[in-house]
């Protein structure tokens, strides 16, 4: 029991070390050249209008985010009890084994049912949008 734990502290350093490493070897390496044009902000080639903190992003990328994020987990849970489903059955029974699947499948379920009650899974136009789409229309 001993070595187990050896093992797992050997593998958290070496985990641990590894980037605290890198990053110092970083540091340390690079060539420090520092100029104004590195310090600006980058926008994809444009020049860069008005301060970056006045951007306001919709939140519906966020609920969408974090929408696919719980259903993705949902199918990584899944699958695993797909592939030992059979032998399940026949050690537990039926609904000893499909019980508490339903139930997780169930919350899911209630919960998209909530978000979507809310509008999360509604994409909502900005009024900037709006303003804009009405300026090309005339």
């Amino acid at each position: 029991m001993a070595n187990a734990w050896i093992a797992i502290g050997a593998l958290a350093l070496v985990a641990v070390a590894i980037p605290v490493v890198m990053m110092v070897a970083s540091a340390l390496l690079r060539p420090s050249v520092p100029e104004q044009g590195k310090r600006a902000t980058y926008e994809s080639g444009e020049v860069p209008t008005g301060s970056s903190r006045a951007i306001r992003f919709n939140i519906q990328y966020y609920m969408v985010a974090l929408l696919f994020v719980v259903f993705d987990i949902e199918t990584v849970l899944i699958f695993p009890w797909t592939v030992v489903y059979q032998d399940a059955i026949n050690q537990v029974g039926l609904w000893r084994a499909l019980g508490p699947m339903l139930l997780f499948v169930g919350i899911l379920v209630v919960g998209l049912v909530w978000a979507w009650r809310k509008g999360a899974v509604e994409w909502v136009r900005s009024p900037r949008a709006d303003r804009q789409r009405v300026e090309q229309q005339s």
